[in-house]
């Protein structure tokens, strides 16, 4: 059963880290097309455009709602970077923790 646990937070933990890096991708290539660095009518930046805002969109969207953007900077993206590394490092190892110790017999 611990290892079953193990691996359960070897996945969430790697799936998070993931979607922080995906985040923040999204976030440097939303200021790239805003500078016009990159040309959404090449259909290969579109695709990781669209790809990264279908991946992220459901994080950010809470959050944006809640937060206004400051100066026309939408802050959102920092807010659940910081949010998830925050789960990632505190709430997700004392979860794991809990639970090995209260199923361990």
């Amino acid at each position: 059963m611990a290892a079953l646990l193990q691996f359960l937070y070897f996945i969430l933990n790697g799936l998070m880290t993931l979607l922080v890096w995906a985040i923040i991708i999204s976030a440097v290539l939303s200021w790239l097309v805003a500078f016009d660095v990159i040309n959404l009518r090449n259909q290969f930046a579109y695709n990781i455009v669209r790809f990264l805002d279908a991946v992220t969109r459901p994080v950010l969207r809470p959050f944006q709602r809640i937060i206004p953007p400051l100066g026309g900077v939408d802050i959102s993206p920092i807010i659940v970077i910081l949010v998830l590394t925050g789960i990632q490092q505190y709430l997700l190892p004392a979860l794991f923790n809990f639970l090995l110790r209260t199923l361990a017999f």
